[in-house]
């Protein structure tokens, strides 16, 4: 990752707090800690991603996730869908990316666009 960590103003803690819990679940990305009122997931111990409650939810954005297989990004799409995600995509080959770009998209509680993508051949 290029990024140390990123911060996700949501409108509702504790619904965003179980959607991405659920959904990231598939990608090995779990709860890693709570302070001050937001939530820190990552892979292990190191927390990569946050969100917590601010003065408003930022604009709908794109967030992708990494995932290990294409096995990861359909269990991935199912869990976010259980969850409570939409559909914005499912899973299947972007050539328009990569010729082995497989990625699923779904939208979660604020609006945004939530992926995970695999670039590997299956």
């Amino acid at each position: 990752m290029i990024i140390d960590h990123i911060g996700l103003a949501v409108s509702d803690y504790e619904r965003s707090k179980q959607f991405f819990t659920q959904a990231l679940a598939p990608l090995g990305i779990t709860l890693v800690m709570e302070v001050e009122g937001w939530a820190g997931l990552g892979c292990g111990e190191k927390p990569e991603f946050w969100l917590g409650t601010h003065k408003g939810p930022q604009q709908p954005m794109h967030l992708a996730f990494v995932a290990q297989s294409r096995e990861q990004v359909r269990a991935f799409y199912a869990a976010a869908l259980a969850a409570g995600g939409k559909d914005n995509g499912p899973p299947g080959i972007r050539e328009i990316y990569h010729p082995n770009y497989y990625a699923a998209f779904v939208i979660g509680p604020d609006g945004h666009n939530v992926e995970a993508v695999s670039r590997g051949a299956e």
